[in-house]
C-alpha cells in the first residue's frame, strides 16, 4: 500500500506545482523552438555551408599540393628556373598554340 502522508502544507504543495509548471512550460518552449520550422531550416543551412566549407578547404589544401609539386618540377632548390625541363614545356605549349591558330585560321577560309 503506498504511503499517502504528506507533511508539506497546501501553501509548499501549491509553490510545488507551481515550480514544476514553469520548468514544464521552459521545456515546451524549447522543444517548440527545436522543431519549428525556421530553426530546422537553420540547422540545414548551418550543417550545408560546414560541409561546403570542409569540401572547399580539402580542395584548396589538394591544389596547393598539386601547384607546388608542379612547380618543384620547373624551379629548383633556390628558386631558379630549370631551362633544361621549361624550355621544352615552352616549345611544346607554343607549338599547340600554333596548330590551332592554324587551324582556326583554315577553318575560316
Amino acid at each position: 500500500m503506498a504511503d499517502t502522508s504528506d507533511s508539506r502544507t497546501p501553501a509548499q504543495i501549491e509553490a510545488d506545482i507551481r515550480r514544476r509548471r514553469e520548468v514544464l512550460a521552459e521545456t515546451l518552449d524549447e522543444l517548440g523552438m527545436r522543431v519549428h520550422p525556421k530553426t530546422i531550416v537553420g540547422d540545414a543551412k548551418a550543417k550545408v555551408a560546414s560541409s561546403v566549407d570542409h569540401t572547399v578547404g580539402r580542395a584548396y589544401v589538394q591544389v596547393n599540393r598539386v601547384v607546388g609539386q608542379v612547380k618543384a618540377q620547373f624551379t629548383d632548390e633556390k628558386g631558379a628556373p630549370r631551362l633544361e625541363r621549361v624550355v621544352p614545356v615552352a616549345v611544346a605549349v607554343v607549338a599547340v598554340v600554333g596548330l590551332l591558330a592554324l587551324g582556326t585560321r583554315r577553318r575560316g577560309d
